[in-house]
């Protein structure tokens, strides 16, 4: 397309600067500083997560060592007892009787080793269970931060959202009395150029480059049609003249 009304020509100046507008918010959206506090807290989350399960499942194998050591200790109290009622009864030979408490001290000896070793691990338990405590107090905590950065983030989206929605209404109905081809042309240098198209020649000036346009070029320009559609050489993109182009 080569040409297009003057008046429609000014009309893409309107349209750009709304689609600038749009393009901030959803930068501002992008950029959002609550965004990166967001990744912060859930990179913490995540090694939280990875934490607890870790200290989790150490707890778990504690409990059952703890069980297993009190299973042991109660098995052999409980033949101690036994022994012990069967020497305290006479009954059985001299020999059986010197046997029962040779085998009574080795059930002492081995009762002591096994309380020291589940006194030990009910130690490492504790200790763990402390330590695991203070996980999941530390995981509570960035939960109810993350949870106040995601109502935060929410806020300030739907404020934003609802601006952007504004200039969008604003955009179709400046944009609804322009040709298809024109827009197709605006869209097309829009994807090209960055997202700008269009910029305004203002006296001998390209908005485009933020050059001056040379003087051959711009006595070129002048002398074409007001609907003829000039291009910055520079930037490429659409220069549309208004009052003080020249």
């Amino acid at each position: 397309m080569t040409t297009a009304p003057p008046e429609d020509q000014r009309r893409l100046l309107d349209l750009q600067q709304l689609d600038t507008r749009l393009d901030q918010i959803a930068h501002r959206k992008r950029t959002h500083p609550v965004l990166a506090r967001l990744a912060e807290v859930d990179s913490r989350l995540a090694d939280l997560d990875t934490a607890l399960v870790a200290s989790r499942t150490a707890a778990s194998d504690l409990r059952r060592e703890v069980t297993k050591a009190e299973t042991d200790v109660e098995q052999v109290r409980t033949r101690a007892a036994r022994d012990q009622a069967r020497l305290d009864s006479g009954s059985g030979s001299p020999k059986d009787l010197q046997a029962l408490q040779s085998e009574l001290a080795s059930l002492a000896r081995r009762q002591d080793e096994l309380e020291e070793v589940e006194l030990e691990v009910m130690e490492r338990l504790e200790a763990h269970e402390s330590a695991l405590a203070g996980l999941t107090s530390a995981h509570a905590e960035v939960v109810a931060q993350k949870a106040e950065l995601v109502a935060e983030r929410d806020a300030a989206f739907a404020e934003l959202d609802a601006e952007a929605e504004k200039v969008a209404v604003q955009r179709a109905e400046l944009a609804s009395p322009l040709d298809e081809k024109l827009l197709a042309l605006y869209e097309r240098l829009r994807g090209r150029l960055g997202g700008v198209a269009v910029a305004a020649l203002r006296r001998g000036r390209s908005e485009g480059s933020g050059l001056q346009v040379p003087g051959t070029e711009l006595a070129r320009i002048k002398a074409l049609p007001p609907e003829e559609i000039v291009y910055c050489e520079d930037s490429g993109r659409i220069l549309v003249r208004g009052e003080d182009a020249f």
